[in-house]
Protein backbone atom coordinates (compact mmCIF):
# COMPACT_ATOMS: atom_id res chain seq x y z
CA UNK A 1 0.00 0.00 0.00
CA UNK A 2 1.12 3.75 -0.86
CA UNK A 3 0.62 5.35 2.50
CA UNK A 4 1.22 8.78 0.92
CA UNK A 5 -2.32 7.89 -0.35
CA UNK A 6 -3.95 7.55 2.69
CA UNK A 7 -5.25 9.92 5.26
CA UNK A 8 -4.73 8.68 8.48
CA UNK A 9 -7.78 6.75 9.74
CA UNK A 10 -9.09 7.29 13.49
CA UNK A 11 -7.49 5.14 16.07
CA UNK A 12 -10.03 3.30 18.64
CA UNK A 13 -9.69 6.90 20.27
CA UNK A 14 -12.77 6.36 22.97
CA UNK A 15 -10.98 3.18 24.14
CA UNK A 16 -7.19 4.96 24.48
CA UNK A 17 -7.79 6.75 28.32
CA UNK A 18 -8.95 3.39 29.81
CA UNK A 19 -6.56 1.07 27.91
CA UNK A 20 -3.37 2.93 27.77
CA UNK A 21 -3.37 3.91 31.64
CA UNK A 22 -3.98 -0.09 32.68
CA UNK A 23 -1.25 -1.01 30.44
CA UNK A 24 1.28 -0.30 32.86
CA UNK A 25 -0.36 -1.84 35.83
CA UNK A 26 -1.97 0.51 39.01
CA UNK A 27 -5.43 0.76 39.66
CA UNK A 28 -4.39 4.04 41.55
CA UNK A 29 -2.46 5.58 38.56
CA UNK A 30 -5.75 4.34 36.08
CA UNK A 31 -7.63 6.64 38.40
CA UNK A 32 -5.69 9.68 38.07
CA UNK A 33 -3.98 9.51 41.51
CA UNK A 34 -0.13 9.82 42.52
CA UNK A 35 2.49 6.98 44.22
CA UNK A 36 4.48 8.23 46.71
CA UNK A 37 8.17 6.89 46.97
CA UNK A 38 8.81 3.89 49.51
CA UNK A 39 12.02 5.74 50.67
CA UNK A 40 14.02 2.96 50.72
CA UNK A 41 14.09 2.32 46.58
CA UNK A 42 16.45 4.91 45.98
CA UNK A 43 16.52 8.16 44.38
CA UNK A 44 16.81 9.10 39.92
CA UNK A 45 17.06 12.43 38.59
CA UNK A 46 16.08 12.84 34.91
CA UNK A 47 16.76 15.25 32.54
CA UNK A 48 13.52 15.40 30.02
CA UNK A 49 13.00 16.60 26.54
CA UNK A 50 10.10 14.90 26.37
CA UNK A 51 7.49 17.14 27.63
CA UNK A 52 5.74 16.38 30.62
CA UNK A 53 2.29 16.51 28.72
CA UNK A 54 3.60 13.30 26.89
CA UNK A 55 5.25 11.46 29.48
CA UNK A 56 4.21 13.28 32.97
CA UNK A 57 1.37 9.79 33.38
CA UNK A 58 3.90 7.47 32.64
CA UNK A 59 6.77 9.06 34.64
CA UNK A 60 4.38 8.70 37.38
CA UNK A 61 3.84 5.54 36.73
CA UNK A 62 7.34 4.61 36.76
CA UNK A 63 7.46 5.86 40.79
CA UNK A 64 4.10 3.65 41.55
CA UNK A 65 6.00 0.33 40.04
CA UNK A 66 9.15 0.75 41.93
CA UNK A 67 8.82 3.03 44.41
CA UNK A 68 11.89 4.84 43.39
CA UNK A 69 12.10 8.89 43.83
CA UNK A 70 12.28 10.50 40.51
CA UNK A 71 12.93 13.82 40.16
CA UNK A 72 12.41 15.41 36.54
CA UNK A 73 13.84 18.30 34.77
CA UNK A 74 11.73 19.21 31.67
CA UNK A 75 13.11 21.92 28.95
CA UNK A 76 13.98 21.04 25.26
CA UNK A 77 16.60 18.81 24.15
CA UNK A 78 18.85 21.09 22.70
CA UNK A 79 19.21 23.02 25.87
CA UNK A 80 19.30 20.38 27.83
CA UNK A 81 21.80 18.55 25.71
CA UNK A 82 24.08 21.72 25.87
CA UNK A 83 23.61 21.82 29.91
CA UNK A 84 24.45 18.22 29.87
CA UNK A 85 27.68 19.47 28.30
CA UNK A 86 28.17 22.26 30.66
CA UNK A 87 27.97 20.06 33.53
CA UNK A 88 29.92 17.35 32.57
CA UNK A 89 30.82 14.96 35.50
CA UNK A 90 29.28 17.30 37.30
CA UNK A 91 25.92 17.29 36.40
CA UNK A 92 23.10 16.34 38.98
CA UNK A 93 21.53 14.10 36.52
CA UNK A 94 21.36 10.19 36.28
CA UNK A 95 19.67 10.01 32.70
CA UNK A 96 19.11 11.89 30.29
CA UNK A 97 15.48 11.37 28.24
CA UNK A 98 15.71 12.86 24.65
CA UNK A 99 13.63 13.94 22.09
CA UNK A 100 15.91 13.06 19.44
CA UNK A 101 18.79 11.12 18.35
CA UNK A 102 20.90 13.76 17.18
CA UNK A 103 20.81 15.52 21.04
CA UNK A 104 21.82 12.26 22.32
CA UNK A 105 24.09 11.48 20.01
CA UNK A 106 25.77 14.93 20.88
CA UNK A 107 26.01 13.79 24.34
CA UNK A 108 27.63 10.55 23.82
CA UNK A 109 30.24 12.04 21.21
CA UNK A 110 31.53 14.43 24.43
CA UNK A 111 32.11 10.95 26.51
CA UNK A 112 28.83 11.88 28.57
CA UNK A 113 26.78 8.54 28.33
CA UNK A 114 27.59 5.13 29.54
CA UNK A 115 27.33 1.85 27.97
CA UNK A 116 23.59 0.93 28.03
CA UNK A 117 22.52 -3.04 29.38
CA UNK A 118 23.20 -6.08 26.93
CA UNK A 119 19.14 -6.62 27.73
CA UNK A 120 18.56 -3.28 26.27
CA UNK A 121 21.00 -4.03 23.29
CA UNK A 122 19.23 -7.16 22.20
CA UNK A 123 15.56 -5.46 22.84
CA UNK A 124 16.05 -2.84 20.20
CA UNK A 125 17.18 -3.60 16.73
CA UNK A 126 20.46 -1.65 15.82
CA UNK A 127 19.37 0.40 13.30
CA UNK A 128 17.80 2.77 16.67
CA UNK A 129 20.27 2.58 19.25
CA UNK A 130 24.00 3.92 19.00
CA UNK A 131 26.60 2.09 17.65
CA UNK A 132 28.69 2.58 20.91
CA UNK A 133 26.11 0.80 22.90
CA UNK A 134 25.97 4.11 24.84
CA UNK A 135 22.04 5.41 24.29
CA UNK A 136 19.27 3.73 22.97
CA UNK A 137 16.07 4.67 20.91
CA UNK A 138 12.71 4.50 23.03
CA UNK A 139 10.03 5.39 20.22
CA UNK A 140 10.24 6.33 17.23
CA UNK A 141 8.07 8.45 14.93
CA UNK A 142 8.26 9.93 11.20
CA UNK A 143 8.37 13.26 9.74
CA UNK A 144 5.49 14.14 8.18
CA UNK A 145 4.31 17.36 5.77
CA UNK A 146 0.91 18.69 7.91
CA UNK A 147 -1.85 19.99 5.28
CA UNK A 148 -5.00 21.69 5.76
CA UNK A 149 -7.02 19.00 3.60
CA UNK A 150 -10.16 22.05 3.44
CA UNK A 151 -8.01 23.57 0.79
CA UNK A 152 -5.65 20.98 -0.05
CA UNK A 153 -6.18 18.06 -2.01
CA UNK A 154 -3.41 14.92 -0.84
CA UNK A 155 -2.55 15.32 -4.78
CA UNK A 156 -1.45 18.55 -4.24
CA UNK A 157 0.36 18.57 -1.22
CA UNK A 158 4.53 18.38 -2.00
CA UNK A 159 6.17 15.11 -2.08
CA UNK A 160 9.23 16.37 -1.17
CA UNK A 161 10.27 19.20 1.43
CA UNK A 162 12.94 20.48 -1.08
CA UNK A 163 9.54 21.95 -3.12
CA UNK A 164 8.29 23.75 0.25
CA UNK A 165 10.57 26.73 -1.20
CA UNK A 166 8.45 27.16 -4.82
CA UNK A 167 6.59 30.51 -4.93
CA UNK A 168 3.38 29.14 -4.65
CA UNK A 169 4.15 28.05 -1.34
CA UNK A 170 5.25 31.40 0.06
CA UNK A 171 3.68 32.39 3.29
CA UNK A 172 2.10 29.03 3.55
CA UNK A 173 4.62 27.02 5.50
CA UNK A 174 5.29 26.08 9.15
CA UNK A 175 8.29 25.07 10.59
CA UNK A 176 9.72 25.17 14.34
CA UNK A 177 13.11 26.03 13.67
CA UNK A 178 13.70 25.88 17.64
CA UNK A 179 12.09 22.46 18.43
CA UNK A 180 14.45 19.62 18.62
CA UNK A 181 12.38 17.09 16.24
CA UNK A 182 13.24 19.68 14.06
CA UNK A 183 16.94 20.58 14.43
CA UNK A 184 17.53 16.71 14.43
CA UNK A 185 15.54 16.54 10.90
CA UNK A 186 17.77 19.69 9.83
CA UNK A 187 21.10 17.52 10.76
CA UNK A 188 19.86 14.27 8.93
CA UNK A 189 19.47 16.47 5.66
CA UNK A 190 23.07 17.67 6.30
CA UNK A 191 24.06 14.43 6.29
CA UNK A 192 21.96 12.98 3.55
CA UNK A 193 22.29 16.35 1.04
CA UNK A 194 24.79 17.92 2.51
CA UNK A 195 25.71 21.86 3.95
CA UNK A 196 25.77 23.26 0.51
CA UNK A 197 22.30 21.88 0.08
CA UNK A 198 20.73 22.12 3.21
CA UNK A 199 21.98 25.67 4.15
CA UNK A 200 20.12 27.20 0.47
CA UNK A 201 17.29 25.17 1.19
CA UNK A 202 16.97 27.00 4.71
CA UNK A 203 17.53 30.40 3.14
CA UNK A 204 15.07 29.61 0.60
CA UNK A 205 12.58 28.91 2.81
CA UNK A 206 13.36 32.23 4.72
CA UNK A 207 13.03 34.13 0.94
CA UNK A 208 9.75 32.60 0.51
CA UNK A 209 8.52 34.21 4.19
CA UNK A 210 8.31 30.52 5.98
CA UNK A 211 6.05 30.80 9.42
CA UNK A 212 7.96 30.02 12.38
CA UNK A 213 6.25 28.36 15.57
CA UNK A 214 7.35 27.11 19.00
CA UNK A 215 7.04 23.54 18.26
CA UNK A 216 4.71 20.66 16.70
CA UNK A 217 1.53 21.36 18.14
CA UNK A 218 1.43 24.73 17.61
CA UNK A 219 2.37 23.97 13.84
CA UNK A 220 -0.88 21.83 13.76
CA UNK A 221 -2.73 24.18 15.35
CA UNK A 222 -2.42 26.91 12.46
CA UNK A 223 -2.78 24.51 9.85
CA UNK A 224 -5.84 22.58 11.36
CA UNK A 225 -6.90 26.80 11.27
CA UNK A 226 -6.47 27.58 8.48
CA UNK A 227 -3.16 30.16 9.47
CA UNK A 228 -1.25 28.36 6.80
CA UNK A 229 -1.49 25.29 4.50
CA UNK A 230 1.38 23.54 5.33
CA UNK A 231 3.84 22.42 8.00
CA UNK A 232 6.49 20.25 9.16
CA UNK A 233 5.81 17.54 12.26
CA UNK A 234 5.69 14.85 13.96
CA UNK A 235 3.13 12.00 13.16
CA UNK A 236 1.54 11.42 16.10
CA UNK A 237 0.61 14.56 17.02
CA UNK A 238 -2.49 14.84 14.52
CA UNK A 239 -3.89 11.31 17.32
CA UNK A 240 -3.81 13.93 19.96
CA UNK A 241 -6.02 16.85 18.59
CA UNK A 242 -8.77 13.88 17.22
CA UNK A 243 -8.68 13.01 20.62
CA UNK A 244 -9.04 16.26 21.75
CA UNK A 245 -11.80 17.46 19.61
CA UNK A 246 -13.11 14.59 17.75
CA UNK A 247 -11.78 13.35 14.49
CA UNK A 248 -15.01 15.08 12.90
CA UNK A 249 -13.63 18.17 13.81
CA UNK A 250 -10.64 18.37 12.58
CA UNK A 251 -9.01 19.86 9.30
CA UNK A 252 -5.66 18.96 9.31
CA UNK A 253 -4.31 16.03 8.10
CA UNK A 254 -0.78 14.03 7.10
CA UNK A 255 0.99 12.93 3.59
CA UNK A 256 4.33 11.30 3.66
CA UNK A 257 7.47 12.41 1.32
CA UNK A 258 8.40 10.29 -1.14
CA UNK A 259 10.55 7.64 -0.46
CA UNK A 260 14.19 8.84 0.68
CA UNK A 261 13.45 12.42 0.84
CA UNK A 262 14.79 13.91 3.95
CA UNK A 263 11.49 15.32 4.91
CA UNK A 264 10.63 11.49 5.97
CA UNK A 265 13.33 11.22 8.28
CA UNK A 266 12.38 8.56 10.96
CA UNK A 267 13.84 9.40 14.51
CA UNK A 268 13.89 8.40 17.79
CA UNK A 269 13.03 9.56 21.55
CA UNK A 270 15.84 7.91 23.24
CA UNK A 271 18.13 8.00 26.40
CA UNK A 272 21.28 7.17 27.57
CA UNK A 273 22.48 6.74 31.18
CA UNK A 274 24.94 9.59 32.20
CA UNK A 275 28.80 9.74 32.99
CA UNK A 276 28.06 12.10 36.16
CA UNK A 277 25.25 9.52 37.25
CA UNK A 278 25.90 8.58 41.31
CA UNK A 279 23.29 5.31 40.20
CA UNK A 280 23.75 4.36 37.39
CA UNK A 281 22.49 0.21 37.57
CA UNK A 282 18.92 2.44 38.62
CA UNK A 283 19.16 4.99 35.13
CA UNK A 284 19.81 1.34 33.53
CA UNK A 285 16.66 -0.07 34.98
CA UNK A 286 14.61 3.09 34.45
CA UNK A 287 15.67 2.85 30.56
CA UNK A 288 15.08 -1.08 30.57
CA UNK A 289 11.54 0.00 32.20
CA UNK A 290 10.55 2.25 29.60
CA UNK A 291 11.39 -0.42 27.19
CA UNK A 292 9.11 -2.99 28.85
CA UNK A 293 6.33 -4.36 27.54
CA UNK A 294 3.94 -2.41 29.54
CA UNK A 295 5.39 0.66 29.25
CA UNK A 296 6.05 0.49 25.18
CA UNK A 297 2.32 -0.29 24.68
CA UNK A 298 1.49 2.79 26.32
CA UNK A 299 3.73 4.31 23.86
CA UNK A 300 2.02 3.07 21.40
CA UNK A 301 -1.99 3.45 22.95
CA UNK A 302 -1.64 6.91 24.58
CA UNK A 303 1.19 8.81 22.12
CA UNK A 304 0.78 6.47 18.87
CA UNK A 305 4.35 6.30 18.64
CA UNK A 306 6.16 3.43 17.11
CA UNK A 307 7.51 1.29 19.88
CA UNK A 308 10.97 0.09 19.42
CA UNK A 309 11.23 -2.68 21.43
CA UNK A 310 11.03 -5.52 19.15
CA UNK A 311 7.88 -7.87 19.15
CA UNK A 312 5.58 -4.87 20.12
CA UNK A 313 2.92 -4.32 17.34
CA UNK A 314 2.82 -0.68 16.37
CA UNK A 315 -0.07 1.64 16.77
CA UNK A 316 -2.81 0.77 14.35
CA UNK A 317 -3.66 2.55 11.13
CA UNK A 318 -0.53 4.05 10.65
CA UNK A 319 2.27 2.87 8.33
CA UNK A 320 4.28 0.43 10.24
CA UNK A 321 7.72 1.72 10.29
CA UNK A 322 9.51 -0.74 8.25
CA UNK A 323 7.50 1.06 5.63
CA UNK A 324 8.83 4.65 6.15
CA UNK A 325 11.29 5.86 4.00
CA UNK A 326 13.77 8.97 5.00
CA UNK A 327 16.90 9.37 3.47
CA UNK A 328 19.16 6.36 4.09
CA UNK A 329 21.49 7.21 7.10
CA UNK A 330 21.89 5.68 10.48
CA UNK A 331 20.63 8.02 13.31
CA UNK A 332 24.25 7.61 14.91
CA UNK A 333 25.14 10.00 12.37
CA UNK A 334 23.33 12.94 13.29
CA UNK A 335 24.84 14.10 16.39
CA UNK A 336 26.24 16.88 15.01
CA UNK A 337 23.37 19.36 16.71
CA UNK A 338 25.68 22.02 17.58
CA UNK A 339 26.04 22.13 13.82
CA UNK A 340 22.90 22.21 13.02
CA UNK A 341 22.66 25.33 15.59
CA UNK A 342 25.17 26.98 14.25
CA UNK A 343 23.86 26.52 10.56
CA UNK A 344 20.54 27.81 12.03
CA UNK A 345 21.74 30.91 13.56
CA UNK A 346 24.06 31.80 10.75
CA UNK A 347 20.57 31.66 8.42
CA UNK A 348 18.61 33.79 11.19
CA UNK A 349 16.67 30.69 12.12
CA UNK A 350 18.38 30.80 15.47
Amino acid sequence: MNFRHKVFAPLLLASISLSALSACGGDDFADGSECEPSGDAGSLTVYSGRGEYLVGDLLQQYVCDTGVDLEVRYGKTAELAAQIQEEGLKSPADVFFAQDAGALGAVDAAGLCLPTSQEIMNKVPAAYRAETGNWTGVTGRARVIAYDSSELDLTEVPTSVLDLVEPQWAGEVAIAPTNGSFQAFVTGMRVAFGEEVTETWLKGLIDNDVQRYDNNIAIQDAVDAGQVQLGLINHYYWYRLADEIGEENVNVALAFTEPGDPGGLVNVAGACVLSASENPAEGTAFIEWLLSDAAQEWFVDTTTEYPLAQGIPGPAHVPPIEEVSGPDIPLAEIQDLPGTLKMLERVGLS
